[in-house]
């Protein structure tokens, strides 16, 4: 190559260079952010792409066919668009719809949210080679939208920020790494204690059979009936569904509910403005619709009880079934309305008294979702002395999340095989519930989140669409446009 050539290489316009500049800069910058330094080998690309271009990377501009120069500018500029969707759905912010009504009234079914990954610090993906913008599976032609191998463990960068008590955080589902397609509420693990456990009981109704009992013979009744739970698929962790809850506590905290309060060591939780219960609610007959449609009550959580069908059970909870009886969420706030409007003769809490259908399933421990614990969040590096009652606790956490061999023998604990009395953890843990405490599927039913499921926080509302009305009827919840989430 002679001199002339050389130097044509390197005869840009000075904005040629500050853009060159620029990108191996912020190149520069993310590999630090990253931490892994072989990346810096990639940098004399960066400098190419902008300056020297030994590497034809505008090859197909110099045909003469104007049809493909018209395809191939579509193609360039999709690949683009991709890899930055990839970067900045991966390292940066993410888009999540609320499915549920989980967290009304602080978020609505139907608001769609900015999901900050910088916040708490993004993940290096586990499953790198992924489309972007596809959590799993692709729509339509139901294939999986990643290729399992590379994998890479689990890494975060570093964030702005840490979770505090009581943020809204997005996290992948912890008990959805196996996954019956068809059924996916409950989780495999539920379905499998269920059906284990109603076949146990038919047979032997006086005994109460422990987890591994009922999952094991649950587990074939599951795998074998494929009409109803469908294919069992595994998802790797940041593949799993997402979910939306407030963390309401953070590793080292000691949590309990009494009577549908929550106590986060020893003490009451802060006043949640969005937080609701059950009731039920009789009225003399009169129609609640336009009230319940001001209290913005969702059709799909509005209930009338069949007077006829469960009229022994009205009268068993102090309720007459000569009139109409409703069954939905309230706030504080909707209570005090609705105990004062016209018609409605009596408001009573909704209660729970049904054991064994909480985590941990067939742990023995007289919970409901009303009445839990106490119960302490794991802490990274504090210690567990191991024993039969909190052994179903934190399993989970020993084997699965924490990736260790756990063998019981004559009543003595064996991690790893070797004999020991405690246990070290090496994750920090959290536990998230939904601000619609009676019509939330949370921690009390799954257990703790891992910090490698954390995803991020939630930052703003951009849009949010009511599925109970038209788009002339309000559809649009022109109001939410750029809420603040994280309240």
């Amino acid at each position: 190559m002679s001199t002339q050539q050389q130097n044509s290489r390197f005869n840009h316009p000075i904005s040629q260079w500050i853009k060159a500049i620029v990108w191996s800069i912020i190149y520069i910058l993310f590999i630090v952010w990253v931490g892994n330094f072989w990346w810096l080998i990639l940098l004399p690309l960066v400098f190419d792409a902008f300056i020297t271009k030994f590497v034809p990377w505008t090859w197909w501009k110099n045909s003469k066919n104007k049809t493909f120069l018209a395809v191939m500018g579509w193609v360039d500029a999709i690949v683009f668009a991709l890899i930055a969707v990839y970067f900045i759905n991966t390292f940066l912010f993410q888009n999540y719809q609320i499915p549920t009504s989980s967290l009304e009234k602080t978020l609505l079914v139907g608001d769609f949210l900015f999901v900050s990954k910088a916040s708490y610090g993004p993940r290096v993906p586990n499953t790198p080679l992924s489309f972007p913008l596809v959590q799993h599976t692709f729509p339509l032609i139901n294939t999986k939208s990643y290729i399992e191998t590379p994998s890479w463990e689990y890494k975060r960068l570093k964030g702005f920020d840490k979770i505090e008590r009581n943020d809204i955080v997005v996290f992948n589902f912890p008990t959805g790494d196996t996954v019956p397609v068809n059924v996916q509420n409950p989780d495999y693990y539920t379905s499998c204690y269920n059906e284990g456990l109603s076949q146990l009981r038919y047979s032997n109704p006086d005994k109460t059979p422990s987890f591994d009992e009922c999952f094991k013979i649950g587990r074939e009744v599951v795998i074998s009936n494929k009409q109803k739970y469908g294919e069992i698929v595994y998802r790797p962790v940041d593949r799993r569904e997402n979910y939306v809850k407030r963390c309401v506590g953070i590793p080292g905290d000691w949590i309990e509910i009494k009577n549908n309060q929550m106590f986060i060591n020893n003490e009451k939780q802060i006043n949640i403005p969005g937080l609701q219960f059950n009731y039920l609610i009789q009225t003399d007959g009169t129609n609640l619709n336009k009230v319940l449609d001001e209290l913005n009550i969702s059709m799909e959580d509005r209930m009338v009880i069949d007077n006829i069908q469960y009229a022994d059970g009205i009268k068993s909870l102090g309720f007459d079934p000569n009139f109409p009886l409703y069954h939905f969420p309230l706030t504080k706030e909707a209570y005090d309305k609705l105990i004062s409007t016209a018609g409605v003769m009596k408001i009573q809490l909704e209660t729970d008294n049904m054991v064994g259908v909480v985590f941990p399933l067939g742990g023995s421990k007289n919970w409901t979702r009303d009445n839990y614990g106490p119960l302490y969040i794991p802490k990274k590096g504090a210690k567990l002395v191991l024993n039969s009652y909190n052994l179903p606790i934190y399993e989970r956490i020993i084997r699965v999340y924490e990736g260790n061999k756990l063998e019981v023998k004559d009543g003595k604990f064996f991690i790893n095989g070797e004999q020991t009395t405690t246990y070290k953890f090496k994750m920090d843990y959290y536990w998230m519930m939904g601000d619609n405490r009676h019509n939330s599927a949370d921690s009390r039913y799954w257990g703790f989140v891992p910090e490698d499921h954390v995803v991020g926080r939630p930052v703003l509302v951009w849009l949010s669409l009511n599925k109970d009305k038209g788009w002339f009827e309000g559809k649009i919840r022109f109001n939410r446009f750029f809420k603040n989430a994280e309240k």
